[in-house]
């Protein structure tokens, strides 16, 4: 192997291993390569634990149940209870691209809390809103659409076929939830919090 190839193999690994170390950032973005519900379960722990129900000397107990992720793997939904601290509600999880600093492309994670009359009404609405407005998202597969802003995240919804399609914007993240992910976050997530 002449000189010129061992500096390219050398090059390429030295390349790859800069790409691979990304650090987290303040924003709570954590390198990956998949995402699934396993994931988003794991890293939700900690921020339930940082963000929600906060330090405690004493030995607080919660739970965190992943209710269903999206195909698409852009969109994770997460039960969570602590009734030493009569907190419980739903987490978000949104999964995408992002770009570091430095200009380094890598998949990202983030949540976004809803406490538990929050997450129903933001449920209730996309329900509503589907049921509401049917016959015009049916009358133009995919060209018809609604849309309405909720908190800090943009919904925008269309038919296509006889299913129907959930986009979700928050910060840089753009989510696709599609029915059958959307109905089975609705659905449990009523189940467990009566």
């Amino acid at each position: 192997m002449n000189i010129s190839k061992v500096a390219l193999v050398i090059l390429l690994t030295s390349y790859q291993i800069a790409i691979g170390q990304v650090r987290q950032t303040s924003q709570n973005l954590f390198q990956a390569k998949e995402f699934s519900k396993d994931i988003a379960l794991y890293h939700s722990k900690s921020f339930l634990y940082e963000r929600v129900i906060g330090e405690s000397e004493s030995v607080v107990k919660f739970e965190a149940i992943p209710l269903a992720a999206a195909s698409s793997g852009e969109l994770t939904t997460i039960l969570y209870r602590c009734p030493d601290l009569n907190l419980e509600g739903m987490i978000l999880g949104f999964y995408g691209s992002y770009q570091s600093e430095n200009g380094v492309d890598y998949r990202g994670f983030k949540f976004k809390n809803f406490e538990k009359f929050k997450a129903l009404e933001f449920l209730d609405k996309i329900e509503h809103a589907i049921q509401g407005n049917k016959k015009f998202l049916n009358s133009d597969y995919d060209n018809n659409n609604i849309a309405f802003k909720f908190d800090d995240l943009y919904v925008v919804i269309w038919f296509s076929n006889l299913s129907y399609t959930i986009r979700v914007f928050w910060e840089d993240f753009d989510s696709t939830w599609e029915k059958t992910a959307f109905e089975r976050s609705k659905r449990r997530f009523e189940r467990k919090t009566k």
